[in-house]
């Protein structure tokens, strides 16, 4: 009772937000199309505060997330479309659907989820291994997805040793479009490099975009204890050639790696100031 209070107070803050006449200027003019880029981000930022277990923010990333379905729902029930009502009541219909084992007695299927999603697509006339995988995903997570649907049916690779020597393969055909220096040849070779390494992340069992998500919080890591040392020693790394950078970043890694297992930074300090401390 308490959150669907609480909901339907949200519900009527959006719409005295969208009011026609005492609403606020920048609600009143957003429609379906501008505020849905929103969505990822707020979705972004809850995958965010998970990853660094942020239990106390989580719940205001979380009600971000909610604010976008309630938007959405408002905008289009202004235009007769549908309403916050039938977006649940069809969420709750696909959980009963999809799950008979829980509410219709019937015997568990590892299977019966993608059955089921077939089913559904070939209801909205949507055919083929690849079809309702959204082309506004992030392109690493739709091209895992793209090569876990396309192995369903035995396109694949058996080992990932084999998914390494196609990498190896693509970086080749990389490696000789550049004298070419024609871009659209390049962009389509070097996609062909990253699709492969999103496949050999998946033959791995690993999730891709956790891959470089770890990836990036490294290399974020690195170059702030870069810039830390380099502070220390009143200068920027602009100022430095190449050479002079590339044996910071030696220092920065060794320094960060050298880390205690287990050691964390106290609250406030960055890996860069431990490395400084070091």
């Amino acid at each position: 009772m308490k959150a669907a209070q609480e909901i339907d107070r949200l519900v009527s803050i959006m719409a005295r937000l969208r009011d026609p006449e005492k609403g606020c200027p920048w609600d009143r003019v957003q429609t379906h199309e501008t505020i849905a880029p929103f969505a990822i981000e707020e979705a972004y930022e809850i995958l965010d505060c998970v990853t660094r277990e942020d239990w106390d923010g989580l719940p205001d990333e979380l009600g971000d997330l909610l604010l976008q379905v309630v938007y959405q729902a408002r905008i289009a029930e202004e235009a007769g479309r549908f309403d916050l009502a039938e977006i649940a009541r069809r969420i709750g219909d696909k959980m009963i659907r999809r799950h008979p084992h829980v509410f219709a007695g019937a015997s568990a299927d590892p299977d019966r989820w993608e059955q089921d999603k077939q089913t559904e697509r070939a209801v909205r006339a949507e055919y083929g291994i690849l079809a309702g995988i959204a082309p506004a995903l992030p392109a690493l997570l739709r091209a895992e997805k793209l090569g876990k649907r396309a192995a369903r049916v035995g396109f694949d690779w058996d080992t990932p040793e084999q998914v390494l020597g196609k990498i190896q393969e693509e970086l080749d055909e990389v490696r000789a479009e550049l004298a070419g220096g024609d871009r659209k040849r390049l962009e389509d070779e070097v996609g062909d490099v990253l699709f492969t390494v999103a496949s050999l992340a998946r033959k791995l069992g690993l999730d891709p975009e956790a891959c470089l998500r770890h990836g990036n919080a490294k290399f974020t890591r690195r170059v702030e204890a870069m810039e830390a040392m380099v502070a220390e020693r009143g200068h920027s790394l602009d100022a430095l050639d190449l050479a002079a950078q590339e044996a910071l970043w030696r220092q920065a890694k060794i320094r960060l790696e050298n880390r205690s297992p287990g050691e964390d930074a106290p609250e406030g300090d960055s890996d860069a100031a431990i490395a400084l401390r070091r």
